[in-house]
């Protein structure tokens, strides 16, 4: 499969990420103290469907025999860094930082991004979080050039995160993304000499998705089998955006809706 998408794919997914970030704008709207996550989740997907568009987490499976994902938004509160599911009926609560994970297919290819923002007022720890991880999905977009290597991408990253002593989640990493929801190349948030060197190349189509914890980087699956946790119970945060390669750098194919 090609790592690259051709100008008339791009344009497909430039229309399905303008959907996709109405639909994110939707769920994040409807994020307040005493909201069900499943009101959320509810939010986001009328938004895809009424738009032509169709979930892409609804349903997925990493592996045939995998308990599919049960919702369109990956809900994540607090401690649950992704994939937290979308359709459980617990309630949001003053406090708590939550992280909203989206994906679409339209037109026959898909994008996907996150954001991570408040439930009501939060503490000023969980907002200096948060102001972090963003910041560092933009310092990681504004490494992405062609002709760089795809480790320009986890360089910028821990380079914005470092002075803060955060942690950089790394059993997770963004990817490529448009045929499927997973692609190649896998798209580190660090440096690791072990992971190949991928030059960037215009056409290219990657989701760039730090994922960032106040504490220990290390994480874990919950008994759910789709919630990432971390290891130390601290908080984590999550934005994402997908991205097309240019001649001239990148483009933000879903503009953030916050």
């Amino acid at each position: 499969m090609s790592m690259t998408k051709t100008p008339e794919e791009i344009e497909k997914l430039r229309r399905g990420g303008a959907l996709l970030s109405r639909a994110l704008k939707a769920a994040v709207d409807a994020v307040r103290p005493g909201v069900a996550v499943k009101d959320v989740d509810a939010a986001a997907e009328k938004v895809i469907r009424d738009g032509g568009g169709t979930p892409s987490f609804l349903d997925y499976r990493n592996d045939p025999k995998d308990t599919p994902f049960p919702s369109t938004v990956c809900v994540s509160i607090n401690d649950e860094v992704v994939h937290g599911p979308g359709n459980r009926d617990i309630t949001l609560k003053e406090g708590d930082i939550v992280g909203l994970d989206i994906g679409c297919w339209y037109e026959g290819l898909c994008t996907d991004m996150a954001v991570s923002v408040p439930v009501g007022a939060v503490d000023e720890a969980a907002t200096k979080l948060m102001k972090v991880t963003r910041a560092s999905l933009m310092d990681a977009v504004a490494a992405v050039k062609p002709g760089g290597l795809i480790s320009d991408v986890g360089r910028a990253v821990e380079k914005s995160v470092a002075p803060h002593g955060y942690g950089v989640v790394r059993a997770l990493v963004g990817h490529g993304v448009g045929y499927k929801v997973h692609e190649a190349p896998h798209v580190p948030n660090f440096v690791d000499p072990r992971y190949p060197k991928v030059k960037i190349k215009e056409g290219m189509v990657l989701a760039l998705e730090p994922m960032i914890t106040e504490g220990d980087y290390r994480v874990k699956t919950a008994s759910d089998g789709w919630t990432v946790v971390t290891v130390d119970g601290k908080r984590a945060a999550h934005f994402e955006v997908t991205i097309a390669v240019t001649k001239s750098g990148v483009e933000v194919l879903t503009p953030m809706p916050v």
